[in-house]
């Protein structure tokens, strides 16, 4: 097991090095440059050229990248010429709310997701069943922003249940204070991702239970007399679920970078909100760093679906 896992490690390292390469080149091809917000009135072409210059912005692309790839291994991710401060401390201080937001929308998700494919798959063809796909085909035909612009705007603004912005109120004074500020500015974004997040994991776990009721064992433990409420809590849904716990390790990278729409809507300061206000401003460090971390977040969540899948799974065995 630790030799395969080792082995995708390294398979990762060309997919990284590609990746790196593309997204600086894209950035290289948008138009502008870092210092195009910096421009004033009282901006002279000699001041710009000068720090054109000392950014090594006339080198060829290929010096451009090997130096920032130096920097980017000595952890000098840069300078963010929007907010003036070090690429690495911006991130920093807007990563921990990202992550915590996605990991409260994945527990949303699979507690929402989990009873209603076993629902849909134990009764195949039913009302329930039939309500439950009406639900899903709705959920997934729906723009994101629609649903997160019509909750902010009936439950934060009309009804006031929930806060419409920021991640902590500002009047929040101590641990307690602060914690629960947060999970009241977390649960409405969380809600909204959550619903419609369920569907992909709805249908795969709506799947697996159908064709697990087809199954050779579980005819076997039929005939043998097994009442029909323990042949499917003892193998129906212990092998359908056995995949879907292999989803949890996308599920959170995938939303650490899939967040941008619920965080601008909001105006929830996480990596997404930080990635749009980048693009607005044309901060072009902040943009490489952002779309190379959630690139390689996606990686290291399919390398986790793997793990995750191995362990659980009695008949999966890595070598």
């Amino acid at each position: 097991m630790w030799k395969t896992i080792l082995r995708r490690v390294l398979i990762m390292i060309p997919e990284v090095i590609v990746l790196s390469v593309l997204i600086f080149l894209l950035a290289k091809m948008m138009p502008g440059d870092p210092f195009s917000g910096m421009i004033t009135p009282q901006t002279s072409a000699a001041q710009m050229h000068r720090l054109k210059l000392e950014a090594g912005l006339y080198d060829p692309w290929y010096v451009q990248y090997w130096h920032w790839v130096v920097r980017l291994f000595h952890g000098d991710l840069g300078m963010s010429y929007q907010f003036h401060t070090p690429v690495a401390h911006l991130i920093k201080s807007r990563a921990m709310n990202t992550l915590w937001l996605s990991l409260l929308t994945v527990i949303l998700s699979y507690a929402l997701a989990i009873p209603l494919g076993l629902i849909a798959g134990r009764y195949e063809d039913s009302k329930k069943d039939k309500a439950i796909q009406i639900y899903n085909y709705i959920s997934y035909a729906i723009p994101a922003f629609v649903v997160y612009l019509l909750g902010l705007w009936f439950f934060g603004y009309i009804l006031g249940w929930f806060p419409t912005s920021g991640s902590v109120s500002l009047g929040a004074d101590g641990f307690w204070a602060v914690f629960f500020s947060r999970i009241a500015h977390m649960i409405l974004p969380a809600i909204l991702m959550a619903l419609l997040s369920t569907t992909g994991v709805v249908q795969y776990l709506r799947s697996e239970i159908i064709d697990a009721k087809r199954q050779d064992y579980v005819k076997t433990a039929r005939a043998k007399g097994v009442r029909e409420k323990k042949v499917f809590s003892k193998h129906i849904f212990r092998n359908s679920l056995l995949p879907i716990a292999a989803f949890a390790g996308y599920s959170i990278t995938g939303l650490l970078g899939g967040s941008i729409f619920i965080e601008t809507v909001f105006s929830y300061p996480g990596m997404g909100l930080l990635f749009v206000n980048s693009i607005t401003n044309r901060d072009y460090a902040v943009i490489t760093v952002l779309v190379l971390l959630f690139g390689v977040l996606n990686l290291i969540g399919t390398l986790l679906s793997d793990i995750i899948l191995s362990i659980v799974d009695p008949r999966i065995r890595i070598e």
